[in-house]
């Protein structure tokens, strides 16, 4: 599952470049410089994102990166949130708390952003989903 999200970049009359999400048209942020514009760009992917899960609104799947285009990453207790929230599709959350053998609240907290999960945690939720947890570093 892919948690990274393509965003175009225009400059505007005032010389700023201008950051649009394809796929969540309400996220958008600016910068001065190429690298600023793509380090904003992912920290209110971030915030959106989290803003998203918390009032369990629905968060689209991404387009794939358009040629010649720029893709941003949410932050990591963001994608973790938003994964565990796929994967768990039309589970209930008492659903997944049973099967791990835990708390709904416990549960609950595996898909709040504000919160970090162990590994072990997240690794035991996986097994529950019948997924397997795999880390990479890019």
């Amino acid at each position: 599952m892919r948690t990274d999200y393509p965003y175009t970049v225009e400059a505007d009359e005032d010389g700023f470049l201008f950051v649009q999400f394809i796929d969540l048209e309400d996220t958008f942020t600016q910068g001065e410089t190429l690298e600023e514009a793509a380090y904003n760009a992912s920290e209110v992917l971030s915030a959106m994102l989290a803003y998203r899960l918390e009032k369990n609104q629905e968060i689209p799947e991404p387009s794939p990166c358009p040629v010649n285009g720029y893709m941003a990453s949410p932050s990591p207790e963001v994608q973790a949130a938003l994964l565990l929230r796929k994967a768990r599709g039309n589970k209930t959350l008492t659903e997944l708390a049973n099967a791990m053998k835990t708390s709904w609240p416990a549960v609950q907290r595996l898909e709040d952003p504000r919160h970090w999960p162990s590994l072990k945690q997240l690794d035991k939720a996986a097994r529950a989903l019948g997924k397997r947890l795999i880390l990479t570093l890019e």
